[in-house]
């Protein structure tokens, strides 16, 4: 469990001699000047340094430092029972939930502040109209599975950081949900609604994460029809299992978007969809023309509210983490356009900040693609509209055989691997059964090794 620190000597003692047995406590030191990390330490606890000042700087790096498959997060000044912990833990372990928040119920008077407890209120209130999710509480105690948070790609690391979190997983499709648990008067003074300085600051981060729009996801691809798609892979591949691989990659790449906290997810197709799909996406076909007029009228799809990045189907080594978090609010600040390049000169990715259909045509219609230039070419452009780009990480396309069997060790979990593990087998095993047979003694007992006797 992930307990960030910051001044906190007067209550480490009590909750950590009430952490459940079998649990381990990370202790986030986020600066402390009266020995809470020696103390912590001393208690038991792995410490972690987290020398960037904020609520959500500390909470991410315990994030990072556990190991374990479930984590919790919850305040450690004192004010919350960690004997309390499998409340919020249950529904997770159980499946009927993917984050769940402790609900706050206060023990005595004083525990929670009235205006506390009157902003909590209007926050709470917004986040049921913004996720559905019937809340009613920023509960401070919570619980999910550590892949799923860190797919979320979470960005603020201030206050933003607890508000952030709820919204990301509902636009991720993560089930919130909260059970009540006791909420104690803490020790000392709080850091954000104890100084006005705080409150001012949690206000500020908070208003920012409600004000931005979770972004539009695009992927553009082609019905996985033999003869149709991957044709680069034969002959080496039959249109058969080019095919297969296509699907399986495009399985890949829907499969990481739909982790990726959006307010819409759009499929351009070219085709008709399969069982494939997974639920969630909405389907829209792709107009007549070359790549690049196709590319630029994907834009259009999006609307102009939020963000919209495009990716194709050839990356699916291509993680949920690795767009969520130049996407989310606090890392989108400034910036109007992402670009991902890919390593045979192309690109895998651009995304809009502001989507634009002209500004799209603009940059895509005209420039060559499938070239070793095309992503230079693309870069020309966004730089002449004056647009502040993101680089994304540069990734390699399922173009060839080769490409095939670098991605497939890249992301050795996904679907593509494990296809192509079939395909390189049966590629093995009809080369074993087409191979010249032996037609002199010689040759035959060269084949057939020293344990075979040859007649003469």
């Amino acid at each position: 469990m992930v307990l960030p620190c910051l001044d906190e000597a007067a209550a480490l003692p009590w909750v950590l001699g009430r952490i459940p047995s079998g649990w381990r406590a990370i202790v986030v030191d986020n600066g402390s000047s009266d020995g809470s990390a020696e103390l912590a330490r001393s208690l038991g606890a792995t410490v972690v340094a987290e020398p960037r000042r904020g609520f959500g700087a500390a909470c991410h790096a315990g994030l990072l430092a556990a190991t374990a498959e479930l984590v919790c997060f919850m305040d450690c000044d004192g004010s919350l029972d960690p004997r309390q912990l499998p409340l919020v833990t249950g529904p997770v372990l159980d499946g009927s939930a993917d984050l769940v928040l402790g609900r706050r119920r206060p023990t005595a008077r004083g525990a929670w502040p009235l205006h506390a407890r009157i902003a909590n209120a209007e926050l709470a209130r917004r986040l049921r109209a913004r996720t559905g999710a019937a809340l009613h509480d920023l509960g401070p105690m919570r619980a999910a599975r550590r892949e799923r948070l860190l797919a979320l790609g979470l960005g603020d690391r201030r206050s933003g950081y607890p508000l952030e979190m709820v919204l990301a997983a509902s636009a991720a499709g993560m089930r919130i949900a909260e059970r009540p648990v006791d909420y104690r008067p803490r020790a000392g003074r709080s850091k954000v609604t104890g100084t006005v300085r705080g409150t001012r600051q949690a206000v500020h981060d908070m208003r920012a994460v409600l004000a931005a729009p979770p972004p539009t996801l695009l992927v553009i691809a082609k019905e996985p029809v033999p003869g149709r798609v991957k044709t680069r892979l034969t002959p080496a591949c039959t249109p058969v299992q080019a095919a297969a691989l296509a699907e399986a990659a495009l399985v890949d790449t829907l499969a990481a978007l739909s982790a990726v906290p959006a307010g819409r997810r759009l499929l351009v197709l070219d085709g008709t969809p399969g069982r494939w799909l997974p639920p969630g996406w909405e389907v829209v076909p792709q107009v007549p023309g070359g790549l690049d007029v196709r590319l630029a009228a994907a834009f259009a799809e999006a609307g102009p509210d939020a963000p919209a990045l495009l990716v194709g189907m050839d990356t699916p080594q291509l993680t949920a983490a690795a767009l969520a978090e130049p996407l989310s609010p606090a890392q989108r600040a400034g910036t109007d356009a992402w670009y991902g390049p890919a390593a045979d000169g192309g690109f895998w990715a651009l995304g809009l900040a502001r989507p634009d259909a002209a500004l799209a045509r603009r940059l895509l219609v005209g420039v060559e693609m499938s070239t070793a230039r095309t992503g230079a070419e693309l870069l020309a452009r966004l730089a002449a509209e004056g647009l502040v780009v993101r680089g994304l990480g540069e990734l390699t396309d399922v173009d060839t055989v080769e490409d095939a069997r670098l991605v497939a060790g890249q992301a050795p979990g996904g679907r593509f691997a494990a296809r192509w593990t079939q395909v390189a087998a049966s590629q093995a095993t009809t080369s074993q059964a087409t191979a010249p047979q032996a037609t002199t003694p010689q040759a035959a007992a060269a084949t057939a090794g020293p344990a075979t006797a040859v007649r003469r």
